[in-house]
């Protein structure tokens, strides 16, 4: 496992943070670049030089280790070089057009080996995950003549209308009207039940309220529930195992297909390769992206051969893309693929993901501002409270100075969030991993020395 990349990986700081060089750059962008960026990038303020495995280091030398893993797309870890053979290779020979590659035949047959369900062997190329979405959207709703769809409290599943419209979020906000049709009901977020229960005994009531919800407010016309197995930007939610067969059960009551959103949980990001599998669940649609294509933006779906059929979807040119399946795309996504089986590295996302949890875990009692510590493989959540009995998360303040703390130890997180999400790279080692545990546990230290979580 981690054949190709480096092992026991340490930060490495000579400079502030950020530097003169990356203040420069940044200046300097920032006269041009829109608003918008992502949250901790622009927090961050450092300038990437190059980056190998699960370190990253900055135009004024400093290097950092990552737990925030391209939010999911970088489950290689950086500059994997087996990879970047794969794509100079390919790029010195055909980069563009959707003619037919050896690379694309390869991702053909390669995930056909792996789906979560052997029915699901038709796949459709694309280059973003909403992208990819919107179009398991469109064949739904060829397939089964319906129009409505379902979608979770929480989830997320990208940013053009149809996807904004299954969001479950507050993104949605001064963004309306809604494309019509879209129903939102609540997931099994155990920690922060939407009905106050607790699990296991509650029964997955909130399947029962879904139930009840969707008879009063549908129309008859489900094309299609949307689920994330588990929760990605709500805070790496893992629900219990009964939930998933729940929803399945309930998209039969309606005739309706089951849609499988793996961008983040795919390809062995939980311990297994699919999200799906720790269910049983077998889906009509599993949509992908993100560390498919090993960093290259590269997304696609999968499905069975019937639904694939459906008209006009199944046109020529119907449900394709420009960028879709290229071969330069094709070639990254072989490539990760290979990586992914040759390096074993859904193994390695459950033995290091277990001992990621095992460390953080104790944090629970260590510290009266950490909730809840959950996690299946390298996909791992920490609930950051001011109070445990109500569960109020930690101030936006607290959050950041949490961030700027771990950054100027040498440790890249998504802790800026109350909902804290972990999720190195699928080959970063166990030796690397608990080094970033042990900045945080000097973070944390520091945070309750200075009560920072009452402020």
């Amino acid at each position: 496992m981690n054949e190709s990349q480096p092992k026991a990986q340490r930060p490495h700081l000579c400079t502030p943070v950020p530097g003169p060089k990356s203040a420069a750059l940044r200046a300097r962008e920032d006269a041009f670049m829109a608003p918008g960026l992502q949250g901790f990038a622009l927090m961050a303020g450092i300038v990437v030089d190059e980056a190998r495995g699960s370190a990253v280091t900055d135009v004024d030398g400093n290097t950092f280790l990552d737990f925030i893993g391209g939010i999911g797309v970088n489950g290689l870890g950086h500059s994997h070089p087996k990879y970047v053979q794969a794509l100079q290779a390919q790029v010195a020979k055909a980069s563009v057009g959707s003619f037919t590659s050896e690379a694309r035949v390869e991702v053909l047959e390669r995930l056909a080996t792996h789906a979560p369900a052997k029915k699901l062997r038709r796949l459709q190329l694309y280059s973003g995950g909403t992208e990819a979405v919107e179009s398991a959207m469109r064949l739904a709703k060829c397939h089964t003549g319906k129009y409505e769809f379902v979608s979770f409290w929480g989830g997320f599943h990208g940013k053009t209308m149809g996807t904004l419209s299954l969001n479950g979020t507050s993104l949605k906000e001064k963004l309306g009207p809604m494309v019509s049709g879209n129903h939102q009901i609540p997931y099994a977020d155990c920690y922060r039940c939407p009905l106050g229960l607790s699990a296991p005994g509650c029964g997955v009531a909130c399947v029962d309220l879904a139930r009840r919800q969707l008879k009063a407010q549908s129309s008859g016309a489900i094309a299609a529930f949307v689920v994330e197995p588990m929760q990605g930007t709500a805070g790496n939610v893992v629900p219990p195992r009964e939930f998933l067969p729940a929803v399945a059960s309930l998209a039969k009551e309606h005739d309706a297909l089951l849609i499988a959103d793996e961008m983040i949980t795919g390809f062995g990001r939980t311990g297994c390769y699919w999200g799906i599998d720790h269910s049983g669940v077998e889906p009509d649609i599993v949509t992908i992206g993100k560390a498919f294509g090993g960093g290259f933006p590269v997304s696609g779906l999968l499905t069975t051969d019937a639904i694939s059929s459906a008209k006009p979807w199944a046109n020529p040119s119907g449900s394709s893309s420009s960028y879709g399946g290229n071969p330069l795309a094709s070639a990254a996504a072989a490539a990760a693929l290979r990586i992914v089986d040759e390096e074993q590295l859904v193994e390695n996302s459950r033995v290091v993901g277990a001992s990621l949890l095992a460390a953080l875990r104790p944090f629970v009692d260590r510290y009266p501002f950490v909730g809840e510590v959950r996690g299946a493989g390298l996909f791992l959540g920490v609930e950051l409270v001011r109070d445990k009995r109500t569960k109020e998360p930690l101030s936006k303040a607290a959050t950041a100075r949490i961030f700027h703390e771990c950054l100027q130890r040498g440790l890249l997180t998504m802790s800026y969030a109350a909902s804290f999400r972990i999720q190195p790279a699928l080959t970063i080692d166990e030796s690397t991993a608990l080094a970033g545990v042990e900045i945080l546990r000097e973070v944390f230290d520091l945070v309750e020395r200075e009560r920072l979580h009452e402020r």
